[in-house]
């Protein structure tokens, strides 16, 4: 009985819990698994707008500049800069209207598979002889070897 008398009194006084040392991780780990999804969904979307069926190949990715221009052409031969479209014969003077700041911008270069190649080559002398000296082509990179 001597011994209910002593757990019963403690039961009457609050014990205070000894003060947590160890963070929980868990919500952080929930927050961070959202964000890892919602970049990689982001990265994946195309950067410009015009859809444009890239031709295949197996090149390595070139990284992304911020200071650089890109310029689609779509399966009519529509040109568009950024998300713009040229008007036709409107080429040379959409390029001078480019803020070069200095030294040209890189230009990204995305033609449609179906495209004729001098298509893409009239562009590409339009864009060496406004100054564009620094030119990439963009491909789909998903080609499985063969």
């Amino acid at each position: 009985m001597g011994m209910n008398l002593s757990s019963s009194s403690r039961r009457g006084k609050r014990s205070r819990r000894a003060a947590m040392s160890e963070i929980n991780v868990t919500p952080l780990v929930d927050v961070m698994l959202v964000l890892l999804i919602i970049f990689m969904v982001t990265v994946t979307l195309p950067a410009v707008g015009v859809p444009v069926e890239l031709p295949e190949s197996r090149a390595a990715p070139v990284e992304e500049q911020p200071d650089q221009v890109t310029i689609s052409i779509d399966r009519q031969g529509v040109i568009y800069i950024e998300d713009a479209a040229v008007p036709t014969g409107g080429l040379p003077a959409a390029l001078e209207a480019l803020d070069r700041g200095g030294e040209p911008p890189l230009i990204v270069l995305r033609g449609d598979r179906s495209l004729d190649y001098g298509r893409v080559m009239q562009v590409m002398g339009e864009l060496g002889r406004a100054g564009f000296t620094s030119i990439s082509l963009v491909t789909d990179g998903s080609v499985t070897p063969p």
